[in-house]
């Protein structure tokens, strides 16, 4: 049986999200607005924008954003994140990306940043195109923003240890994925340029921002790990303190400072044009 999408997909995870993943750095946002010439002006539009990841990193490059998720928990938590940074351009929707249009409009600019792969991507991806105004672009980030990758780089602390942490996280919740109230073996689904090209997109013509080295604490670790679909907070039930204190102990026996180092991934952004 395939796994259908529900709204428990990531239940309890929106403020975990917002402090545990890594976040986008400002050259991603200066290298698109150099290459698309974002002066100020337009819209954009966020499909799966979780708390504002992206959209308030965008925010200052248009006239207006839009944020939309399908989980409203995910939207209240960019609303207070936007407040606390003094953007005020931002529309936050608790949307799905599957009702758009939605009479939401046109953009110059529509951002797919980790959330595409969780929607009916070929429905998701023709509505799209419908909305992308002339000249406009859609850009799909590949990103990781939830650890870092494995490197031969010297780096100032011990990296997270994250083969420990996913066999913790399969003590506690099973050998299978979880992803809401089914399981994904296999994972979530790639081939996203066949579909953006059968919605009648051209492209993609691919920027990319090199990695970077970050510091973590005990506490971002812990909170990137609650940030995940395949262990969200509700999975774990009235486990959660129980797993949440084993998962400490395991990163101290790591980095008794409680200080990480983690190298994050390079970030491609493909650029598609309808």
């Amino acid at each position: 049986m395939s796994w259908q999408w529900d709204p428990s997909l990531y239940a309890g995870a929106a403020s975990y999200y917002a402090r545990g993943r890594v976040a986008y750095p400002r050259a991603l946002a200066d290298l698109l607005a150099a290459e698309l010439g974002l002066d100020g002006s337009g819209r954009l539009l966020d499909v799966g924008c979780g708390p504002g990841s992206l959209t308030l990193l965008l925010a200052p490059l248009v006239a207006e954003a839009t944020g939309i998720d399908a989980d409203a928990d995910m939207i209240a938590e960019g609303e207070s994140l936007a407040v606390r940074a003094g953007v005020r351009n931002v529309r936050w929707q608790v949307l799905r990306a599957e009702d758009l249009p939605a009479g939401l409009g046109s953009f110059r600019l529509v951002t797919f940043a980790q959330s595409f792969h969780w929607m009916d991507r070929s429905r998701v991806a023709n509505a799209v195109h419908g909305m992308v105004e002339g000249g406009g672009t859609c850009v799909h980030v590949h990103a990781t923003t939830h650890e870092g990758v494995d490197t031969s780089r010297p780096l100032t602390h011990p990296q997270p240890p994250q083969a420990a942490i996913a066999d913790l996280v399969r003590r506690y919740l099973g050998p299978e994925r979880r992803a809401g109230q089914g399981v994904l073996p296999a994972g979530t689904p790639g081939g996203e340029e066949g579909i953006y090209r059968a919605a009648g997109f051209t492209g993609p013509r691919r920027l990319e921002v090199p990695g970077y080295a970050v510091e973590r604490t005990v506490d971002q670790v812990i909170a990137a790990v609650l940030s995940l679909s395949g262990s969200a907070p509700h999975l774990f039930g009235p486990r959660l303190a129980a797993f949440e204190a084993d998962l400490r102990a395991l990163l101290h026996d790591t980095s008794p400072t409680g200080v990480f180092s983690q190298h994050m991934r390079e970030i491609a952004l493909d650029l598609w044009e309808p």
